[in-house]
């Protein structure tokens, strides 16, 4: 009887691990259009940067940004400091991308 016990609940934690799992591969999708659609704005952002000669990096809103998404992680079980090390990264492409506008 324990044994299939045994077997039971692991069939049922199979399920739910790819339930679980089906919903991650669902968010990972949202997060990937998400960055996707920020990219395309900021390309515009770029393309404007360009046109009116002003510098591909404004520290000061980089910063601003940055404190705003670690405020963001309060009461959401996320680490602020990787939170920023993320959009850190995801900036310091941005910043690349709009280096490549004609200037």
């Amino acid at each position: 009887m324990a044994t299939k016990n045994k077997i039971k609940t692991r069939s049922g934690a199979k399920k739910k691990l790819l339930d679980a799992r089906k919903m991650i591969d669902e968010i990972d999708s949202k997060l990937v259009d998400g960055l996707s659609e920020r990219f395309n704005l900021t390309h515009r952002v770029g393309l404007l940067k360009a046109e009116y000669k002003l510098d591909p990096i404004d520290e000061t809103r980089e910063a601003e940004k940055l404190a705003a998404l670690r405020g963001l992680c309060e009461g959401k079980n996320l680490n602020p400091d990787f939170v920023e090390e993320l959009f850190g990264r995801i900036m310091e492409e941005v910043v690349k991308n709009h280096r490549n506008f004609d200037r």
